[in-house]
């Protein structure tokens, strides 16, 4: 087991949560009493998180199959459920830990799904848990390309001094509650070729879940892309021997194009599901969007 969590007030009144590989930041508004009750519940629960899904840990390395989940813990249950309505797009093998960031999130952002908070979001490495009282608004920002997203700084950063590609206006009113953003340079292995597929949909461990199927499937077979079994990568890879992207090169408009439009069409099953509501794919420039596309409030840059 690692060192014991910890936490630090960061500028605006923001809080960093750091345990191990879970880092997250979270911004809180509203009422000071009910945000200092809210940050302490929060901080209370993070606490007990890496604890539990260590204890079980090796289960949730393990495919997701059938329909009883066997695991006990609140997140390793709910990174299990949000991987289950996933396994036909995952080709039949997906484990919890696809929804391990976005899950993580979502357990702390009931701390503050109270009376007297306005709004929240959780940011656990780009994998975004949000609360939204009626009449409010959330801008997430989007890096279209994974690599160059520093989360150190983007900790540092106060509102507006982060740079990102596009973002996307989140309501009350909409029907999402979670953000997450996957790709073949991210924090974590993808079978695809995505510079970055990012996921609206109700909870934060569905988009995370998604969001890992669908950059899976923005994907190509052309010389020049490398791949590695995930275990020689990192021994401890939920993914075992599965071959995982490590490097691609520049690619023709009509590799670029047919992989996403694999990846879009995984997207529309999903959303034809009624399990995620927007999708932005990016890969080497190019990008698709699965509508609805009112959330997206500007284009790329280039």
């Amino acid at each position: 087991m690692s060192a014991a969590a910890q936490r630090a007030l960061l500028p605006g009144g923001r809080w960093h949560f750091q345990h191990g590989p879970i880092d997250i930041v979270i911004d809180a508004q509203g009422d000071a009493s009910a945000l200092q009750c809210a940050h302490a519940l929060a901080w209370t629960r993070f606490q007990t998180v890496l604890s539990a899904l260590v204890a079980e840990l090796a289960l949730l390395r393990r495919p997701v199959a059938g329909d009883a989940c066997a695991l006990r813990g609140e997140v390793a249950r709910r990174m299990w459920s949000a991987c289950a309505p996933l396994v036909a797009e995952a080709d039949g093998f997906i484990t919890p830990m696809a929804a391990v960031a976005g899950a993580v999130a979502q357990s702390l952002i009931g701390s503050y799904q109270r009376d007297g908070i306005a709004r929240a979001w959780v940011n656990n490495g780009g994998d975004i848990a949000l609360h939204l009282s009626p009449g409010t608004q959330a801008r997430v920002g989007l890096y279209a390309d994974l690599a160059a997203f520093d989360p150190q700084a983007a900790e540092r950063s106060l509102a507006g001094d982060l740079r990102t590609d596009a973002g996307f206006l989140l309501r009350a009113e909409d029907p999402v509650r979670g953000v997450a953003t996957s790709g073949w340079r991210g924090r974590s292995h993808s079978r695809g070729i995505a510079d970055s597929v990012t996921v609206l949909a109700a909870s934060a461990a569905m988009a995370d879940a998604a969001a890992t199927v669908i950059a899976n499937a923005v994907d190509a077979d052309a010389p020049g892309i490398v791949r590695r079994p995930a275990d020689s990568l990192r021994d401890d890879s939920d993914l075992g021997a599965i071959a995982v992207t490590v490097a691609v090169p520049a690619l023709p408009d009509d590799v670029v194009q047919g992989a996403l439009q694999r990846g879009l069409d995984c997207a529309r099953r999903l959303q034809r599901r009624g399990l995620v509501h927007a999708v932005l794919l990016v890969c080497q420039g190019s990008y698709a969007r699965l509508q609805p596309a009112q959330a997206l409030e500007s284009a790329l840059v280039q």
